[in-house]
């Protein structure tokens, strides 16, 4: 299947969509159905974003040392902390869930050795 190709200001402004999206603490999963794209192609903008760079050459105006620079590394910053935290409690929910499934595992395993042979 050929897939859909957008043009660089259609991802730009899908980006800035989904920084939006990503500062009011979606998932990227949710962030990329939002963006009617796949999640490997939402981080592979994400990658090709550029950092800094003048506009002519497709960047944006904010390069390192420059004021408001700064502001956009603290909403990078920002960003991550809370990706973080949602990872954070995603690992925490799994790691519940696995105990209270080996738990189960392991009660049933002792009824099974505490059963008496039939034969």
């Amino acid at each position: 299947m050929v897939g859909k190709r957008h043009a660089s200001g259609e991802i730009a402004a899908k980006l800035a969509q989904a920084n939006d999206l990503a500062l009011r603490g979606k998932t990227q999963r949710e962030i990329s159905k939002a963006l009617g794209v796949s999640i490997m192609t939402y981080h592979r903008w994400k990658k090709m974003e550029p950092v800094a760079g003048p506009p002519e050459l497709g960047g944006n105006s904010l390069s390192r040392g420059q004021p408001g620079a700064v502001d956009a590394d603290a909403g990078a910053i920002k960003r991550l902390e809370l990706e973080n935290a949602q990872l954070r409690r995603l690992v925490t929910d799994m790691l519940l869930e696995k105990l209270k499934l080996e738990d189960a595992l392991g009660a049933r395993q002792e009824a099974r050795l505490r059963r008496p042979d039939n034969g």
